[in-house]
């Protein structure tokens, strides 16, 4: 899974990693939360672009669309030996809603393993990019993307925090440079480990 605050260039380095991983003759699949089913794409409306919500609200529903997105297109994916790429996971429900707006990381990951069982991400990418040049790359502002400065500030911390807290699971990648480079970085990275 790659991730990182708004702007970060998750889709980016998504579309560079899938490719070279297939250039390496391994299947594929890319997804995106929260989309990539119907289910999904009716959640992500109230998420993204509805009105501000209940802080357990916007982490049940994250966590209600990440469920079946892992039952629909990622399980099935898994089972017949691909590799799934996705564009943020549970780690980005851990930072944004269990740390950033304090409902507790244990809490918020005890929720989403309800709903993801055994489809956990074996590695978590972290792309670090400095807040404000993260959000000067946002194509548009969503609900939470409008949270400002200070509050990406908050979510990056977190993300510093479960790679501090589960290193072999999370790791953080510099986004300094070209997005060639930062693609390469994440290439060798994900080559090291697998």
């Amino acid at each position: 899974a790659l991730e990182g605050i708004e702007g970060a260039g998750k889709s980016t380095i998504q579309g560079a990693l899938a490719s070279a991983l297939k250039g390496d003759g391994i299947e594929v699949v890319t997804v995106r939360e929260p989309r990539g089913t119907s289910t999904g794409e009716g959640i992500r409306l109230l998420l993204l672009d509805g009105d501000d919500m209940a802080a357990w609200t916007e982490a049940l529903l994250f966590a209600a669309q990440r469920s079946q997105l892992a039952a629909e297109v990622i399980e099935p994916a898994l089972d017949r030996g691909a590799w799934v790429i996705g564009d943020r996971s549970v780690y980005s429900s851990l930072a944004y809603q269990g740390g950033a707006r304090g409902l507790g990381i244990e809490a918020v990951r005890r929720v989403n393993q309800a709903g993801l069982g055994k489809t956990w991400p074996d590695l978590a990418i972290v792309l670090a990019v400095d807040p404000e040049a993260g959000l000067a790359r946002q194509d548009g502002e969503d609900r939470i993307g409008g949270l400002g400065v200070a509050f990406q500030r908050l979510v990056a911390g977190f993300y510093e925090e479960l790679a501090l807290a589960e290193p072999a699971r999370v790791a953080v990648v510099d986004t300094a440079g070209t997005v060639d480079e930062v693609a390469d970085r994440v290439v060798r990275l994900v080559r090291v480990r697998w």
